[in-house]
């Protein structure tokens, strides 16, 4: 075992019994795979968020009046529910089942966007944006949490890459719902379609709220009863599986778990390593902002509103294929930080032409412009890898990964609810002042950060990996005790 590594000591660490159930847990990996139907939590819950960008440049703006940076705002107000209430979220799945309270509040977010259509002004929507947020923080780090309980380091990423495409998807769903409702539904029953589109999103959600009390399978040592579709062999498969890897099973937060994690200082290491890599792209959120501003010399729009609606499709697309080929890439050779320095380094490629451009409009191509909101979409595979490499950071402290999540997540949006009034003002676009600097800045940030980091997990992996080899207790190994260089 000497020439073994710590995962390969892991693995020969099993049973006989153990060994002769691998072939079996390949069918639970196939299994969670699809009855994680779930996945539609995510699009629907994304579709919600980026559809008040499709309404705005579908007549939402003129209907309203929004001729400031109202669309800013509505973010705002947005993030600053969803940060307030994604901890306490957190905290409550290790109390209460999943299966029950994230369907329970999809419930709620599907009618607070039914009645967005109803608005007549922005105080109206600001108060339904707070709501929406406080009902729609719990999707994302939820579903990345309970992905921790159910995969291995083999698989991890690839699942949590599928889940997190769907915000693409869920993107693309918006365009291309909203092109269709303009064609097929404007002016219906005297609604404008930027209204139909918020109907419509309200009734899919509340659908998919409903079918997540059967969908959602809670934790492998605590399944969904009303999960018709998981059975007690899959949910002990997955128990072994993950005892083979070293990964604890769910345990409830309590202050004393909760003062250990602030006490690491990886608990703020990976926040800040994630709110650098969700910042530095996200340029591409304005992709149709740059399309609308666009004009022919007679002063014409260059693009009608369906085209302003349909081409950053094309984004999506590209988004979800490389979202899959890094994850994959990932769990396959077992990197994580290597992938994640690749997607930076390409990252800086279109900050830094949009960085010229919108300082040089004129004497720069607008093909370039282009090309660059294009490019930054291969750059958004991050969150997945970074999540899959706090799992096997933290593999036997539950409770830390549970809470490192929840205020990762409450970090982004905590910043976006003013950075991106400052950094991406509505009224400047696209020629921002300094958005495009300040992302190649995050890029440069991401790097140096993984690097770092990636230095410190080979240090820790030397100690865990002598306790594996004497047959020792690894759970002492926290990220408390390395110190940040």
């Amino acid at each position: 075992m000497a020439g073994k590594s710590y995962t390969e000591g892991r693995f020969l660490a099993a049973t006989d019994d153990q060994r002769q159930e691998l072939p079996t847990g390949a069918r639970l990996g196939s299994a969670a795979g699809y009855l994680f139907d779930d996945i539609w939590v995510h699009i629907s819950g994304y579709l919600d968020q980026t559809n008040i960008s499709s309404a705005y440049v579908s007549g939402m703006k003129e209907d309203l009046e929004l001729y400031g940076d109202e669309l800013n705002y509505f973010t705002t107000f947005f993030s600053i529910s969803y940060c307030l209430m994604l901890i306490p979220s957190q905290v409550i799945i290790t109390y209460v089942r999943p299966s029950y309270w994230l369907p329970g509040l999809e419930i709620g977010w599907g009618f607070v966007t039914a009645f967005i259509a109803f608005t007549q002004n922005a105080r109206q929507v600001y108060a339904l944006r707070v709501l929406l947020g406080l009902f729609e923080s719990s999707a994302w780090p939820g579903m990345m949490t309970l992905f921790m309980y159910w995969y291995t380091p083999m698989e991890l990423a690839k699942r949590m890459g599928f889940y997190h495409s769907c915000q693409a998807l869920g993107s693309m769903m918006s365009g291309a719902l909203q092109v269709a409702i303009l064609e097929t539904l404007e002016g219906t029953w005297g609604l404008r379609g930027w209204r139909w589109l918020f109907i419509i999103n309200g009734i899919m959600t509340l659908a998919i709220g409903l079918a997540g009390f059967f969908m959602i399978p809670d934790y492998p040592k605590l399944p969904n009863p009303g999960a018709f579709w998981l059975s007690a062999d899959h949910a002990a498969m997955a128990t072994v599986r993950l005892d083979r890897h070293g990964r604890s099973d769910t345990k409830r937060i309590t202050w004393d778990s909760a003062k250990r994690t602030f006490s690491m200082w990886i608990a703020y290491f990976i926040p800040a390593l994630y709110i650098a890599t969700v910042l530095a792209p996200y340029g591409y959120n304005y992709f149709n902002l740059f399309l609308k501003s666009l004009k022919n010399p007679d002063g014409t729009p260059t693009w009608t509103t369906e085209e302003v609606n349909a081409i950053p499709i094309a984004g999506g697309a590209i988004n979800i294929v490389c979202v899959w080929i890094w994850a994959i890439l990932s769990d396959v050779f077992q990197t994580r930080w290597t992938l994640v320095v690749a997607q930076a380094i390409i990252g800086l490629i279109p900050c830094t032409i949009m960085s010229v451009w919108t300082s040089h409009p004129d004497t720069t191509p607008l093909s370039s412009a282009y090309a660059s909101y294009l490019m930054t979409y291969l750059s958004l595979g991050t969150a997945p890898l970074v999540m899959s490499w706090l799992s096997e950071l933290l593999p036997q402290d539950s409770e830390a990964r549970t809470l490192i999540i929840g205020y990762s997540i409450a970090g982004v949006y905590a910043v976006l609810s003013w950075s991106q009034v400052l950094i991406w003002p509505a009224s400047q676009a696209p020629y921002y002042a300094y958005a495009w600097q300040l992302s190649i800045v995050f890029w440069l940030l991401v790097i140096v950060m993984c690097i770092a980091l990636r230095i410190a997990e080979r240090k820790l992996k030397r100690p865990r990996a002598n306790s594996a080899l004497l047959g020792e207790d690894d759970t002492s190994a926290t990220y408390r005790d390395i110190p940040e260089s």
